[in-house]
C-alpha cells in the first residue's frame, strides 16, 4: 500500500505522507508523551488522536492519524517502523502501521442470500468503503455472471463433509494468492473448521442475525414471528472457534411490532444485517478496531 501524499499549510510545496498508527500495550506513565515524541522526531503532524485507557484490563489503546514529510514513501516507512520497533521492544506493545485512506484487499464469501454481497459491492463501487474486492468465493454457482459484471475474480468453492478440508485449503491458497488483507463473510452459511479461524483470527468478519438468539436453524425469522418477538437486529464480528460468538465490532438493532409478518421481519432482519456488516468492515478498514480478548475496543 503506498502512503497518501498531501502538503501542509505552511510548507505548501512539501510532500508529506499520511499513516494511521494503532499502538496498544500495557498502562504505564509517559505512553502518550512517547508516542507524540516520535512523531516529533519525523516532523510530524497529528491530525486525528484518539486514545483509551481501560482500567478494567489496564491497557492503554491509541489510534492517530498523522502525516510526516520526507523524499519518498519508502523512506519514511522504513523509518517510522524501525522507530516503533524500538517502542514496541521497550513497552512490550502491539502496534500496526498503515497509509492513510487505503484501500484493502477483501475476499468476500457467500452462499445462495446475495442481499450483504450485493451492498459490499455497491459501497466499494462508490467508495463509501476503502476496500478493493479481489476475489469472491461461494459455496453456489449462483452469482458468477454477477460478479463477473463487475470485474472480479468469482471462484465455486463447493462444500461437502468429503471435501471440507480440501475446500478450506483452497480458501488459503486464493487469499495468498490474492494478497488479502480482509476475508468477509457475507452470509456464507457454512461452518469454519477451527484450523482455519485460528488461520484467519483477526481478519475475517462475520454477520449473523444476533438479536434473535433463541431461534437457530432454518427460518429464522419465521420462529421469530411465531414468538410474537418486538425487536430484531444484527451483528458483526470477528470469526473465532465459537462460531457467532467471536468479538462484536458492530451491531443494528430495530423495533417491529405485530404487524410485521416472517417476510417483512426477513426483509427488516436484511437491512439490519447489511448495516451492520458494512460498518464493521469500514472500522476494521479504517484501524479504529482492537482486539481485548473477546471484546473489542472501537476508537471512531
Amino acid at each position: 500500500m503506498t502512503a497518501t501524499l498531501s502538503t501542509t499549510p505552511e510548507t505548501p510545496n512539501a510532500t508529506t505522507y499520511e499513516y494511521v498508527l494503532n499502538f496498544a500495550c500495557a498502562q504505564r506513565p509517559g505512553l502518550l508523551h512517547a508516542l507524540t515524541g516520535l512523531l516529533v522526531e519525523f516532523e510530524g503532524n497529528i491530525i486525528e488522536l484518539k486514545q483509551f485507557d481501560d482500567p478494567r484490563s489496564d491497557r492503554y489503546f491509541l489510534r492517530m492519524h498523522f502525516s510526516v514529510p520526507g523524499d519518498s514513501p519508502e523512506t519514511v516507512d522504513a523509518g517510522l517502523r524501525e522507530r516503533l520497533t524500538r517502542l514496541e521492544t521497550d513497552l512490550g506493545a502491539e502496534w500496526s502501521l498503515n497509509p492513510h485512506a487505503a484501500r484493502r484487499r477483501v475476499l468476500i464469501m457467500a452462499s445462495k442470500s446475495d442481499h450483504c454481497l450485493n451492498d459490499l459491492l455497491y459501497r466499494s463501487r462508490v467508495g463509501s468503503l476503502p476496500i478493493e474486492i479481489a476475489a469472491v468465493v461461494s459455496n453456489h454457482p449462483d452469482h458468477r455472471e454477477l460478479i463477473e459484471w463487475h470485474g472480479i475474480p468469482y471462484f465455486h468453492v463447493p462444500v461437502d463433509p468429503q471435501n471440507k478440508q480440501v475446500a478450506e485449503g483452497r480458501l488459503l491458497e486464493l487469499v495468498e494468492e490474492y494478497d488479502v488483507e480482509l476475508v468477509i463473510l457475507a452470509r456464507y452459511m457454512q461452518i469454519l473448521s477451527d484450523a482455519l479461524t485460528a488461520e484467519l483470527s483477526g481478519k475475517a468478519i462475520n454477520i449473523h442475525h444476533s438479536f434473535l438468539p433463541s431461534f437457530k436453524g432454518s427460518k429464522p425469522y419465521h420462529q421469530a414471528f411465531e414468538r410474537g418477538v418486538k425487536t430484531i437486529g444484527a451483528t458483526a464480528h470477528y470469526v473465532n472457534e465459537e462460531l457467532d460468538e467471536g468479538p462484536i465490532i458492530s451491531q443494528q438493532v430495530m423495533q417491529v411490532d405485530h404487524a410485521f409478518g416472517p417476510e417483512d421481519l426477513a426483509a427488516a432482519g436484511r437491512d439490519s444485517e447489511c448495516k451492520a456488516l458494512a460498518d464493521a468492515v469500514k472500522l476494521h478498514c479504517e484501524s479504529r478496531v482492537f482486539v481485548d480478548g473477546n471484546r473489542t475496543i472501537i476508537l471512531r
